[in-house]
């Protein structure tokens, strides 16, 4: 493959700069290794395990069924239980790892430089929006490189191993191009084709993520490219990434140096790296060697090289990158287009005013056999329209129940106890008390906590306790000290897990300790909902986050003439000690007035995290964990949505009267 000076100087640079990471990241692989050989398949932090197997099963990487039967039959830590479930991941492919990589495929072209008349294929590049498409910047020093290229896709061999038909583009640099050369990624636009069509419209695109979890030490790697210029070809499964750095991966493959701008796939097919150089063997002078161990010159060729590893640029750390760049609203909108995870995506928020007034959303009648539906929401809430959020609940509800194949509810025939004034009134006049000393760590710690001492010790004491479920080490990284540096350790292991935002679980954790702790804001909530409730009837409650500690309290209040048929608990802190001991009830123990219950969860739910309830209520509820997107993992529009939630709701809303 002919390259120009420019381009090969390039390359080789790269390829000196990786040995060098390669060399100080050795004592990273040798611990890896040892830690390989006394039996731990994939030798990464707690952390990213958390994070891996918790994306695993949002994403479906996984069926939750069979994680959870892996998991099932031992007692195991949550490091442990994690490792298991990545070990299902990695040991059984669904039928759909095959075309879903046939998919990605199509996405990866060869680029070319057209020269005299000829075209000279340089690397490979893959699309990751419908517009762009992303290489490294040793193929595209810069937009004039690209001015001459073509990405020709589909350039591969047929099912019978005859080349088939490929189908070219043109690049557009002066429309767009961005570039980094320590990142060594060039991303341009691609010129829609003769129809005016964006290429991936016909060939697809990669949804690129910021997030963590998408893998870990110990993991297959799959790399789809055009080696040295020759039709696709592909290095699948027999790869392991080694070693994980703040930019980079280095991983073990059988890919040639030909290959620079490759997407570097995990099993769920989903781009973790951009593959932009081999690692060389060097000598102590930082020299490259040859494979017969003698000293590599400029024009021995890359196939004289003894390559020892590969390494790949994080697709997180690009994303981040261009988060930084200050562009045009063109530009922009451009990266917009790689969608939610890209973290690319400009969001404009509204202020939401607050009605004169407002009060709780009453329904306006019953459902069959005198049923009343009563959604009893969370914390946050405040500047929120209480009929709006009813119609938020029951649009995700009826998403639900459209895929179960059930009959829709209209939004005013819902109860809607608004408790969020009284909460956030109740609150204030507590704030008035010094806030004890772990309290002042300037970070979203101090921003969640409670007004009383008491609260938000209690409060610190949830975090504590949820990070722990979380798989975070006893003690907390290495210099926590005291209660300060603990509860704030455990704020961030739970959102770096999770994916949730800092100040949200803060939020949430905070408002839980408030009513939990003190008795005149537990009193002010109830007494508010219980103002708003429907007096009689059979009752189906479905309650979320907070909303299912004044459930379970609720319960102890409400008169002989209305019964639960259903409780339905979403993204409930109900398994956690700190909580279910402090319930009016105590705990944990299915109320006696529940004829049935079921409790949903996502792995992805910080909130949740001591679920499946079964664990502590042993017996009590029906349990449904479900997969949410890891930006709405806590959201209940999304609980809502899912058919077997919602079917649970539907069926009991039109069962017949019981005889």
């Amino acid at each position: 493959m002919d390259i120009s000076p420019e381009v090969r100087e390039n390359r080789v640079g790269h390829s000196r700069a990786a040995a060098e990471r390669y060399r100080r990241s050795d004592p990273q692989r040798h611990e890896a290794r040892l830690r390989q050989e006394r039996g731990e398949t994939f030798p990464d932090s707690p952390g990213m395990l958390a994070a891996r197997a918790t994306r695993l099963i949002q994403r479906n990487g996984v069926p939750v069924e069979a994680a959870l039967e892996a998991t099932r039959g031992d007692s195991l830590d949550r490091p442990r239980m994690h490792e298991r479930i990545v070990g299902v991941a990695k040991d059984l492919q669904a039928w759909s790892f095959l075309p879903r990589g046939v998919r990605a495929a199509r996405t990866v072209a060869r680029i070319s430089v057209r020269e005299n008349g000829r075209e000279l294929p340089i690397g490979t590049g893959f699309l990751v929006s419908p517009r762009l498409l992303l290489t490294n910047h040793h193929v595209f020093p810069g937009a004039g490189a690209a001015t001459q290229a073509v990405a020709e896709f589909d350039a591969q061999v047929t099912i019978d191993n005859v080349p088939g038909v490929s189908t070219r583009f043109a690049l557009d640099p002066g429309g767009f191009f961005l570039a980094h050369p320590d990142l060594d990624f060039a991303l341009v636009l691609v010129a829609p084709d003769a129809d005016g069509r964006p290429a991936g419209e016909t060939f697809g695109w990669n949804r690129l993520s910021v997030q963590t979890g998408k893998l870990v030490i110990g993991e297959p790697v799959n790399i789809i490219g055009h080696p040295n210029g020759r039709l696709k070809e592909i290095s699948i499964r027999e790869n392991r990434l080694e070693v994980r750095l703040d930019a980079f991966l280095q991983y073990q493959t059988d890919t040639e140096p030909g290959s620079s701008g490759s997407p570097v796939f995990n099993d769920q097919w989903e781009v973790t790296a951009l593959h932009h150089s081999g690692v060389p063997e060097t000598d102590d002078k930082g020299r490259i060697l040859r494979r017969d161990g003698r000293v590599w010159q400029e024009g021995d060729g890359d196939d004289a090289v003894h390559w020892i590893s590969n390494e790949g640029v994080r697709i997180s750390a690009i994303l981040k990158h261009l988060a930084t760049l200050p562009l045009d609203d063109a530009a922009r909108a451009l990266l917009a287009e790689m969608g939610p995870e890209s973290g690319l995506q400009r969001t404009t928020v509204t202020p939401t005013e607050r009605p004169g007034g407002i009060g709780p959303a009453v329904g306006r009648g019953s459902f069959g056999a005198g049923r009343r539906l009563v959604f009893l929401h969370g914390r946050g809430q405040l500047t929120q329209d209480p009929a709006r959020l009813r119609r938020y609940w029951a649009a995700g509800l009826n998403g639900g129940l459209t895929r179960a194949g059930l009959a829709t509810v209209a939004p005013e025939d819902v109860w809607f106890p608004y408790y969020a004034p009284r909460l956030a009134e109740a609150m204030r006049a507590k704030e008035s008390r010094p806030p004890p000393a772990w309290e002042a760590t300037g970070d979203a710690v101090a921003a969640g906590a409670p007004g009383s001492t008491a609260a938000r010790s209690l409060y610190g004491e949830l975090i504590v306790e949820a990070s722990a479920r979380a798989g975070m080490p006893p003690g907390g990284p290495a210099g926590a000290e005291g209660l300060a540096d603990t509860v704030r350790a455990g704020l961030s292991w739970l959102a770096n897990t999770t994916g949730l935002d800092r100040l949200v679980i803060a939020g949430i954790f905070g408002d839980v300790a408030a009513y939990l702790d003190d008795r005149r804001i537990r009193e002010a909530v109830l007494e508010c909902v219980l103002q708003a409730m429907p007096q009689d009837g059979r009752l189906v409650l479905v309650s979320h986050s907070l909303g299912t500690v004044v459930a379970m309290d609720l319960l102890t209040r409400l008169g002989p003439d209305a019964g639960v048929e259903l409780l339905v608990t979403a993204g409930s802190p109900l398994g956690m000690d700190a909580v279910y001991r402090r319930l009016l009830a105590g705990g944990p123990g299915r109320p006696d007035r529940v004829a049935r219950w079921v409790n949903t969860w996502c792995p992805l739910d910080p909130v949740a995290i001591a679920c499946p309830l079964r664990d502590h209520w042993a017996g009590v509820a029906a349990e449904i964990p479900v997969a949410n997107p890891a930006s709405r993992a806590h959201d209940i529009e999304e609980y809502l949505a899912h058919p077997e939630v919602a079917e649970a709701i539907g069926t009991s809303l039109a069962a017949p009267a019981p005889t």
